[in-house]
């Protein structure tokens, strides 16, 4: 067991964190960034690990990668990472703003691989973060202990590793080995052997995640009949207008922000479809072009039931039997099925990790600061900081990619501007 300190620790290498290293890297602050460590649990670098399909693309511009809305010029630009690999020509050729997303995910390895001073650290997974004093009972740190039983102390730390997966109620009874939720796809198919593979899954949600799934098991598992349950009416496809995704600026983060809470609350539900309980319009179209031919040439494998919602789950022998409510009648009947895959997205709350850190403070509400920093009262000289998952005051976007390069910089430039401070004060 090892004792390791650092000034800033960030948690995650994901495109948020690692966003936030270039910044750090490009800032006039080098001594901070040499004394910045990125933590990740798995062995490497993935955009969306467990599902980076062949065929799917990003639903946002590549122009919105971690540094180009910030800093144009920037080495570490996708297209920079294009022009490196020799894949430029290609890449334009193609004449698209949606790069496949394992492209995406081999851009933040490149960043990762490119940082000059920030340092990463694999295979590294928190198991509990504690608040540490100085002897006047200020917070003056943060000691955050790693699955192997090192740890880590800094004065400030930036937690950026998204939110927890997503299980309803009606869920958690089934035996784990039944049970896939999006974020464990790509990873419980690889250790499945052709005789585990499901032969008639059931997939369960109407959004992106859940539709990529329902078309990856034609692929991966050949021989099944996939069946996908819809709560609303029918899958439709994100309002993306350009009017629309004007709220998706930069920018906009300010004019939310000032916002009453009960306005922002308002907004939140009303920018709801731009994102989630959608599809992007093309893969929308490939999945019903599916199933028309299915139906056309009387080779019916897989179905969509819309309004249809899973009102109780339980094994049966080697079965699982889902109870479903038609709401267009209220009946209720049983489907057995195989294995359930869920694409019911992520918990609202904050993370587990984030809410037990806030309980140990004795936070009521964990609140964020307009550069992200957790509200632990002026006194505190060790800082939190939270990406991701600050939408309620945030807005939609801070989930998303489209805001993470001038989100590196709102908290680069809290951390320059607090040490500053304590420069003034030590003077």
């Amino acid at each position: 067991m090892t004792v390791h300190e650092v000034d800033v620790l960030l948690i995650g290498a994901g495109p948020a964190n690692l966003a936030l290293a270039v910044a750090l890297e490009e800032s006039d602050a080098v001594r901070l960034a040499e004394n910045t460590l990125i933590i990740e649990q798995h062995p490497d670098v993935k955009w969306q690990r467990n599902l980076m399909l062949p065929w799917a693309r990003s639903q946002v511009s590549f122009l919105k990668d971690l540094v180009t809305l910030r800093n144009p010029r920037s080495r570490f630009s996708f297209l920079s990472f294009l022009h490196q690999q020799g894949e430029l020509d290609a890449f334009v050729n193609l004449a698209t703003f949606n790069p496949y997303r394992w492209q995406l995910s081999a851009y933040q390895q490149w960043v990762a691989d490119g940082l000059e001073h920030v340092q990463i650290r694999y295979n590294a997974r928190t198991e509990a973060i504690a608040p540490r004093y100085a002897d006047n009972g200020v917070i003056d740190g943060w000691i955050v202990t790693l699955s192997g039983g090192d740890t880590i102390t800094c004065r400030d730390l930036v937690v950026g590793t998204g939110r927890d997966a997503y299980v309803p109620e009606v869920f958690r009874d089934l035996p784990a080995e039944r049970l896939v939720h999006s974020s464990q796809y790509s990873t419980r198919i690889a250790q499945m052997s052709a005789e585990e593979l499901p032969l008639r899954p059931v997939v369960v949600g109407g959004a992106q995640s859940a539709a990529e799934m329902f078309m990856a098991l034609h692929q991966d598992s050949p021989n099944s009949r996939p069946t996908m349950l819809v709560r609303s009416i029918a899958l439709q496809n994100y309002q993306t207008s350009k009017f629309v995704n004007e709220l998706f600026y930069p920018s906009f983060v300010d004019d939310f922000h000032e916002m009453p809470a009960d306005t922002r609350k308002r907004v939140l539900e009303e920018m709801h479809v731009t994102n989630y309980a959608g599809l992007a319009e093309p893969f929308l179209d490939e999945m019903y072009m599916m199933l028309y031919q299915q139906k056309r040439l009387g080779r019916e494998r897989s179905s969509v039931r819309a309004l249809t919602e899973v009102v109780a789950a339980r094994t049966e022998g080697v079965d699982i039997v889902l109870d479903l409510r038609d709401r267009k009648t209220d009946k209720v009947e049983s489907m057995r099925c195989d294995m359930v895959f869920l694409g019911t997205g992520y918990d609202s709350r904050m993370p587990g990790l984030v809410r037990g850190l806030g309980e140990r403070l004795g936070l009521g509400d964990i609140t964020v600061s307009r550069r992200y920093r957790v509200d632990l009262g002026e006194s505190a000289w060790g800082a939190i900081y939270l990406q991701g998952v600050n939408e309620a005051t945030h807005g939609i976007a801070d989930s998303l990619i489209s805001v993470l390069a001038h989100r590196s910089q709102d908290i680069t430039d809290d951390l320059l501007d607090r040490r500053a401070a304590d420069a003034v004060v030590e003077v």
